[in-house]
């Protein structure tokens, strides 16, 4: 049967090889700094060198597999109670991350707002986000500011 290494497989941790649970473990110390050396990292996982050497670039935790994308949108808001929790609500079940938000002292009944949310568990189109907030009438103008991961 022909290989091919681009396929991948979800599978839970305990069906995984002793091997590979624990090139997972030393990975992770290597990345935590909580060892200087892959044979510092393979003797507290007893593993073997070798061992470690064939399954690091072929295992890896789920969530390191996961991009996340960050993008930072301004909006320009009427100053009316309860419209920053609307707009964060919207956000929400967007399925997005809020990871900041700054807000502006209103001034002549507008305020500016500036959020970085991680979309990368976004349920929809970043299009259709911008759509969604341009139908609310307390929005004057949404921009994307920024996006990258």
């Amino acid at each position: 049967m022909a290989q091919n290494d681009d396929q991948f497989y979800l599978v839970r941790s305990d069906v995984l090889p002793e091997s590979m649970q624990k090139t997972l473990e030393a990975k992770a110390l290597l990345e935590r700094g909580k060892v200087e050396s892959v044979h510092e990292a393979v003797q507290q996982v007893d593993l073997s060198r070798s061992a470690f050497y064939k399954y690091r670039d072929a295992v890896y935790p789920f969530q390191s597999m996961v991009k996340e994308k960050i993008i930072t949108l301004f909006f320009h808001l009427e100053d009316r109670s309860g419209t920053l929790s609307e707009l964060l609500k919207m956000v929400a079940q967007s399925g997005c991350n809020i990871l900041t938000i700054n807000q502006t002292i209103p001034l002549q009944g507008k305020a500016n707002v500036t959020l970085s949310i991680n979309t990368s568990s976004m349920t929809i189109s970043i299009e259709q986000m911008l759509q969604n907030f341009n139908k609310l009438d307390f929005i004057d103008r949404v921009e994307i500011v920024s996006s990258g991961a």
